[in-house]
């Protein structure tokens, strides 16, 4: 038998799980009747949602055998929902996606197909639209693929998603990587495998609303460059000599001025310029290094990536009990 674990990290998604729910199993008996040697687990990851999504998972654990959850004691962030399920996934498989269907389930038996030929060990889905994104974000997200392309030595496929369906081989080669400062894109080419990309139009969430705001989106890019380049660091370095050659060709030109022309040199307000000028620089360098530092501090604590609060084994049990008090 093959198992297949779909790992599903939510966060406030009490109005979608329902129709991800119906959807998933569709998918499920799709396949089974193919390759009636699979067996499939859902693995819910619960990040500290503020909404019915606990109890929803609650209920599906308790009337679906191959339902699993996991509940954080807080929000943890995407990043250790999909760490944590590919921790805790127990296939010989391992798919990751959305509970807002924006990941569309109709592609699994699509994915796996590519994977069991052995020709891939990862199938994924690539976005060749941004319908329904605005024209400002949609232009942000190019320009991030462009540039972290230029200053990484990792190639981040522009387009491509989260949604994947993966040998256990490479979520092993995933997990080996156990940086609390995560940035699955990067972690996904990173290691490297043969993946296939399959092309899709984008696909609006099913219900519910987004929690990714362009702010968030932004200071998970930046999570991206600071994870998987160097080149801010050079971008300091490079400053300082350009700075050093301005400031050098200022003097020269200042000096054959005065001696030349007998100019007067300049005062209050260039110097006023200058002093702005440099400040605004070494401020700049300062907090890219303080980013790098900041990154380093935060690994070098060690602490754990997410912290559990409650299993689907803690729902099994709680009625279990709660059976054996009305029989007593």
């Amino acid at each position: 038998m093959q198992l297949i674990s779909i790992v599903v990290p939510c966060y406030n998604e009490q109005e979608v799980l329902p129709l991800f729910y119906k959807e998933i199993n569709k998918v499920m008996a799709q396949i089974k009747d193919k390759h009636p040697d699979t067996e499939f687990e859902l693995l819910f990851i619960n990040d500290g949602s503020k909404d019915n999504t606990l109890n929803e998972l609650r209920e599906l654990a308790l009337k679906d055998k191959c339902v699993r959850y996991i509940s954080f004691s807080r929000n943890f962030g995407k990043e250790a929902g999909m760490y944590a399920g590919l921790q805790n996934a127990k296939g010989d498989y391992v798919v990751i996606m959305d509970a807002d269907l924006q990941h569309p389930p109709a592609f699994i038996p699509q994915m796996y197909e590519y994977v069991l030929s052995g020709e891939y060990d990862c199938a994924t889905t690539r976005r060749v639209s941004r319908k329904g994104e605005s024209k400002i974000r949609s232009w942000f997200s190019r320009q991030f693929y462009k540039i972290m392309n230029k200053i990484s030595q990792t190639e981040i496929v522009d387009g491509a998603q989260d949604f994947r369906f993966m040998t256990r081989k490479m979520v092993d080669a995933i997990l080996s990587m156990k940086e609390y400062n995560r940035f699955s894109k990067g972690i996904f080419s990173w290691v490297g495998f043969r993946t296939k990309y399959i092309p899709y139009e984008n696909v609006e969430r099913a219900a519910g609303n987004t929690t990714w705001s362009f702010k968030s989106l932004f200071k998970y890019s930046l999570e991206g460059i600071f994870a998987f380049s160097t080149a801010p660091l050079a971008i300091s370095s490079f400053l300082g000599i350009l700075s050093f050659i301005i400031s050098l060709i200022m003097i020269i030109v200042t000096v054959i001025k005065w001696l030349a022309f007998g100019d007067p040199v300049q005062g209050y307000t260039t110097t006023i310029c200058i002093i702005l000028m440099m400040g605004g620089l070494q401020l700049f360098c300062i907090g890219i290094l303080g980013q790098y530092l900041s990154k380093t501090y935060l690994e070098s604590k060690k602490r754990p990536i997410y912290l559990i609060h409650e299993t689907e084994e803690d729902a099994h049990k709680n009625q279990n009990d709660l059976s054996q008090s009305y029989k007593d």
